[in-house]
């Protein structure tokens, strides 16, 4: 009767207290103000936090060493305006965040791109 009484732990709450815990963005805008922060918050549950994408219930495209992200134009305009299955998580971003994340993938995962994107570039984008 007594181990009745005592409280017990499941395995997904070990879990959860395991993991590390990212605060998310309140609101409809993302707080975030580093390319990585942004990266983390908005872009790894689907490109994986390698950045190698992933395949499931759909196909998440890899961003590791990817020559699509050799023009900056190219990921600005795919993080404002989204493609395919993409949505334009952009719009919940400022041009600066834009740019910041942009460049962190640009130069991250095995990416060497150090032509920086800037601002600007994000407002030439703008729908």
């Amino acid at each position: 009767m007594l181990l009745a009484l005592m409280p017990h732990s499941s395995h997904a709450d070990e879990e959860s207290r395991s993991r590390p815990q990212v605060p998310l963005s309140p609101g409809f805008r993302f707080t975030e103000a580093t390319g990585e922060e942004l990266f983390v918050s908005a872009c790894q549950g689907c490109h994986m936090p390698d950045g190698k994408g992933a395949v499931g219930a759909g196909a998440y495209p890899s961003l590791a060493q990817d020559r699509n992200l050799e023009s900056g134009g190219y990921p600005v305009y795919v993080v404002v305006r989204g493609q395919r299955a993409m949505p334009p998580v952009g719009a919940m971003m400022s041009d600066v965040q834009v740019a910041a994340v942009v460049n962190y993938i640009r130069t991250h995962f095995g990416n060497q791109y150090q032509d920086a994107v800037s601002a600007d570039d994000v407002k030439r984008v703008r729908p």
